[in-house]
Protein backbone atom coordinates (compact mmCIF):
# COMPACT_ATOMS: atom_id res chain seq x y z
CA UNK A 1 0.00 0.00 0.00
CA UNK A 2 2.71 2.20 0.72
CA UNK A 3 5.03 1.93 -2.33
CA UNK A 4 1.65 2.28 -4.65
CA UNK A 5 0.87 5.14 -2.87
CA UNK A 6 4.56 6.68 -2.98
CA UNK A 7 4.11 5.78 -6.54
CA UNK A 8 1.00 7.72 -7.30
CA UNK A 9 3.02 10.95 -5.81
CA UNK A 10 5.71 10.72 -7.80
CA UNK A 11 3.39 10.78 -11.08
CA UNK A 12 1.10 12.76 -10.52
CA UNK A 13 3.47 16.10 -10.33
CA UNK A 14 4.92 14.47 -13.53
CA UNK A 15 1.83 14.19 -15.29
CA UNK A 16 0.77 18.09 -14.36
CA UNK A 17 4.55 19.01 -15.53
CA UNK A 18 4.17 17.37 -18.31
CA UNK A 19 1.02 19.41 -19.22
CA UNK A 20 2.99 23.01 -18.26
CA UNK A 21 5.34 21.72 -20.69
CA UNK A 22 2.61 21.10 -23.52
CA UNK A 23 0.80 24.48 -22.79
CA UNK A 24 4.53 25.86 -22.92
CA UNK A 25 5.61 24.88 -26.24
CA UNK A 26 3.23 26.70 -27.73
CA UNK A 27 5.63 29.36 -29.64
CA UNK A 28 4.50 31.64 -32.36
CA UNK A 29 6.92 33.21 -34.63
CA UNK A 30 6.04 36.44 -36.17
CA UNK A 31 7.36 36.89 -39.51
CA UNK A 32 6.37 40.55 -40.60
CA UNK A 33 8.26 43.89 -42.12
CA UNK A 34 8.11 47.31 -40.17
CA UNK A 35 4.31 46.93 -39.16
CA UNK A 36 4.92 44.64 -36.78
CA UNK A 37 8.64 45.36 -36.09
CA UNK A 38 7.98 48.67 -34.11
CA UNK A 39 9.05 51.25 -36.85
CA UNK A 40 9.93 54.52 -35.34
CA UNK A 41 9.46 53.45 -31.28
CA UNK A 42 10.91 51.14 -28.69
CA UNK A 43 10.50 47.59 -29.31
CA UNK A 44 8.57 47.17 -25.98
CA UNK A 45 5.73 49.76 -27.42
CA UNK A 46 5.53 47.53 -30.69
CA UNK A 47 2.08 44.92 -30.44
CA UNK A 48 3.97 42.04 -30.65
CA UNK A 49 5.68 42.85 -27.78
CA UNK A 50 2.24 43.87 -25.95
CA UNK A 51 0.98 40.56 -27.24
CA UNK A 52 3.57 38.48 -25.58
CA UNK A 53 2.75 40.56 -22.42
CA UNK A 54 -0.88 40.18 -22.59
CA UNK A 55 0.06 36.14 -22.79
CA UNK A 56 2.56 35.69 -19.83
CA UNK A 57 -0.29 33.51 -17.84
CA UNK A 58 -1.28 31.87 -21.34
CA UNK A 59 1.52 29.77 -21.77
CA UNK A 60 2.03 31.15 -25.33
CA UNK A 61 5.63 32.46 -26.28
CA UNK A 62 5.95 34.98 -29.20
CA UNK A 63 9.11 35.66 -31.40
CA UNK A 64 9.42 38.55 -32.95
CA UNK A 65 11.23 38.27 -36.33
CA UNK A 66 9.80 41.46 -38.13
CA UNK A 67 12.53 43.80 -39.95
CA UNK A 68 11.18 46.94 -41.39
CA UNK A 69 11.43 46.50 -45.10
CA UNK A 70 11.46 43.35 -44.96
CA UNK A 71 9.85 41.20 -48.58
CA UNK A 72 8.79 38.25 -49.55
CA UNK A 73 12.01 37.71 -50.72
CA UNK A 74 13.74 38.66 -47.71
CA UNK A 75 11.40 36.46 -45.69
CA UNK A 76 11.42 33.10 -47.57
CA UNK A 77 15.61 33.45 -47.32
CA UNK A 78 15.41 33.91 -43.41
CA UNK A 79 12.71 31.41 -42.89
CA UNK A 80 14.94 28.53 -42.64
CA UNK A 81 17.32 29.59 -40.35
CA UNK A 82 14.78 31.19 -38.35
CA UNK A 83 12.60 27.67 -37.78
CA UNK A 84 15.65 25.45 -37.25
CA UNK A 85 16.56 28.27 -34.43
CA UNK A 86 13.11 28.84 -32.56
CA UNK A 87 11.23 25.78 -33.11
CA UNK A 88 7.82 27.54 -33.40
CA UNK A 89 4.59 25.58 -33.32
CA UNK A 90 2.85 28.86 -34.85
CA UNK A 91 4.20 30.97 -37.96
CA UNK A 92 2.32 33.61 -38.77
CA UNK A 93 3.03 35.70 -42.06
CA UNK A 94 2.88 39.33 -42.44
CA UNK A 95 4.92 39.70 -45.22
CA UNK A 96 3.78 41.48 -48.54
CA UNK A 97 3.25 45.14 -48.35
CA UNK A 98 6.47 45.97 -48.87
CA UNK A 99 6.11 43.62 -52.46
CA UNK A 100 3.27 45.72 -53.38
CA UNK A 101 4.11 49.36 -52.64
CA UNK A 102 7.15 48.14 -55.06
CA UNK A 103 5.02 47.15 -57.27
CA UNK A 104 6.02 43.85 -57.71
CA UNK A 105 4.30 41.36 -60.12
CA UNK A 106 1.54 39.69 -57.53
CA UNK A 107 2.32 35.87 -58.89
CA UNK A 108 6.19 36.38 -57.54
CA UNK A 109 5.09 37.49 -53.92
CA UNK A 110 2.16 34.78 -54.30
CA UNK A 111 5.52 31.82 -54.76
CA UNK A 112 7.48 33.11 -51.79
CA UNK A 113 4.43 33.20 -49.80
CA UNK A 114 3.61 29.80 -50.98
CA UNK A 115 7.16 28.49 -50.34
CA UNK A 116 7.08 29.89 -47.10
CA UNK A 117 3.68 27.95 -46.12
CA UNK A 118 5.15 24.88 -47.74
CA UNK A 119 8.48 25.11 -45.75
CA UNK A 120 6.56 25.38 -42.48
CA UNK A 121 4.27 22.89 -42.67
CA UNK A 122 7.15 20.51 -43.89
CA UNK A 123 8.97 21.48 -40.52
CA UNK A 124 5.21 20.73 -38.48
CA UNK A 125 4.36 24.49 -37.78
CA UNK A 126 1.08 25.78 -38.51
CA UNK A 127 0.92 28.49 -40.38
CA UNK A 128 -1.42 31.76 -40.56
CA UNK A 129 -1.42 34.05 -42.90
CA UNK A 130 -2.30 38.38 -42.66
CA UNK A 131 -4.37 39.95 -45.01
CA UNK A 132 -2.43 42.81 -45.99
CA UNK A 133 -3.21 45.85 -48.18
CA UNK A 134 -1.88 49.00 -50.37
CA UNK A 135 -3.07 52.12 -51.48
CA UNK A 136 -5.36 52.81 -53.54
CA UNK A 137 -3.11 54.66 -56.07
CA UNK A 138 -1.13 52.43 -57.83
CA UNK A 139 -4.49 51.31 -59.90
CA UNK A 140 -7.78 49.40 -58.96
CA UNK A 141 -6.37 46.31 -61.04
CA UNK A 142 -2.91 45.76 -59.31
CA UNK A 143 -4.80 46.67 -55.88
CA UNK A 144 -7.50 44.06 -56.52
CA UNK A 145 -4.82 41.92 -57.68
CA UNK A 146 -2.59 42.29 -54.85
CA UNK A 147 -5.73 41.68 -51.96
CA UNK A 148 -7.70 39.29 -54.07
CA UNK A 149 -4.07 37.17 -53.64
CA UNK A 150 -4.37 36.45 -50.03
CA UNK A 151 -7.59 35.12 -50.04
CA UNK A 152 -6.55 32.49 -52.99
CA UNK A 153 -3.64 31.28 -50.84
CA UNK A 154 -5.83 30.74 -48.04
CA UNK A 155 -7.57 28.96 -49.86
CA UNK A 156 -5.47 27.07 -51.70
CA UNK A 157 -3.52 25.89 -49.45
CA UNK A 158 -6.38 26.17 -46.30
CA UNK A 159 -4.63 28.45 -43.78
CA UNK A 160 -6.66 30.81 -41.38
CA UNK A 161 -6.48 34.33 -43.09
CA UNK A 162 -5.92 36.75 -40.59
CA UNK A 163 -7.74 40.56 -41.44
CA UNK A 164 -5.53 43.56 -42.04
CA UNK A 165 -4.34 44.96 -38.48
CA UNK A 166 -5.02 48.27 -39.31
CA UNK A 167 -8.03 47.93 -40.77
CA UNK A 168 -9.35 49.83 -37.78
CA UNK A 169 -6.62 52.41 -37.45
CA UNK A 170 -5.40 53.50 -41.17
CA UNK A 171 -7.80 56.06 -41.87
CA UNK A 172 -7.44 57.79 -38.31
CA UNK A 173 -4.76 60.02 -38.13
CA UNK A 174 -4.36 60.39 -34.75
CA UNK A 175 -2.97 56.65 -34.60
CA UNK A 176 -0.36 57.09 -37.36
CA UNK A 177 3.22 58.43 -37.94
CA UNK A 178 3.60 61.39 -40.09
CA UNK A 179 4.22 59.30 -42.88
CA UNK A 180 0.65 58.00 -42.34
CA UNK A 181 1.98 54.71 -43.34
CA UNK A 182 2.66 53.50 -39.97
CA UNK A 183 1.01 53.50 -36.63
CA UNK A 184 2.08 55.04 -33.86
CA UNK A 185 2.60 54.20 -30.16
CA UNK A 186 -0.89 55.20 -29.41
CA UNK A 187 -2.17 52.85 -31.64
CA UNK A 188 -0.06 49.77 -30.76
CA UNK A 189 -2.15 48.58 -27.83
CA UNK A 190 -5.63 49.01 -30.03
CA UNK A 191 -3.29 46.60 -32.60
CA UNK A 192 -2.47 44.21 -29.84
CA UNK A 193 -5.87 43.97 -29.00
CA UNK A 194 -7.22 42.97 -32.37
CA UNK A 195 -4.38 40.11 -32.79
CA UNK A 196 -4.92 39.43 -29.17
CA UNK A 197 -8.82 38.33 -30.45
CA UNK A 198 -7.81 36.44 -33.77
CA UNK A 199 -5.00 34.60 -32.65
CA UNK A 200 -5.79 33.57 -29.05
CA UNK A 201 -8.45 30.69 -30.00
CA UNK A 202 -6.17 29.60 -32.88
CA UNK A 203 -3.04 29.32 -30.31
CA UNK A 204 -4.92 28.18 -27.56
CA UNK A 205 -7.01 25.25 -29.37
CA UNK A 206 -3.31 24.15 -29.89
CA UNK A 207 -2.94 23.15 -26.32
Amino acid sequence: MYSALKVILIVIPLLCFSDQLKAAQVKLLVLGDSLSAAYGMKQEQGWVSLLQNSWQDKGITVVNAAISGETTDGGLARLPRLLEQHQPSHLLIELGGNDGLRGYPVDKFKNNISAMIELARQNGVSVLLQQMQIPTNYGRRYTKMFTDSYNELADNHQVPLLPFLLQDIALKPELMQKDRIHPNAEAQPLIAEFMRKQLEPILLASQ
